[in-house]
């Protein structure tokens, strides 16, 4: 069982500051249980470019507003607290948060924590070898 607080992963390595936005990766590859987890934080006024072309990421919206737009189809979806995205085709998007929105992501393959955003916004795919298995008692 894991129980942590992002409270516990404050101002380390889990946490990535960018002049943008703010992700605190609660659950990485490392634990092996297939997918991670991040608290991200949007800061407003801000335009956000991804394209995770290798990793499905489904987010939900717990905090302020702005505007998610497809990219690819020139769809806007207005966000707000309760709505969630699922990016299940790759899109291409750009996130424009109008107040300080506070988000939960989830991320298959799960991310390992040293991933960067390349040029076009994407996180390269980066395998974590399995944890071993917990010893029998």
């Amino acid at each position: 069982m894991i129980v942590r607080s992002v409270v516990d992963i404050e101002d380390g390595d889990r946490d990535v500051k960018t002049p943008n936005w703010r992700s605190k990766r609660i659950v990485l590859a490392k634990e092996g249980v297939g997918f991670s987890v991040h608290e991200t934080t949007l800061y407003a006024g801000t335009v956000n470019d991804f394209w995770y072309a290798n990793h499905v990421e489904a987010v939900f919206v717990v905090e302020g507003e702005g505007e998610l737009l497809n990219k690819e189809t020139g769809e806007v979806h207005a966000l707000s607290p309760g709505t969630l995205y699922l990016l299940d085709g790759n899109e291409r998007h750009q996130l424009r948060p109008t107040t300080l929105m506070r988000t939960v992501c989830v991320f298959n393959p799960p991310v390992t924590g040293a991933e960067v955003h390349d040029e076009n916004g994407v996180y390269p795919l980066i395998v974590e070898p399995a944890p071993d298995p917990a010893p029998s008692a």
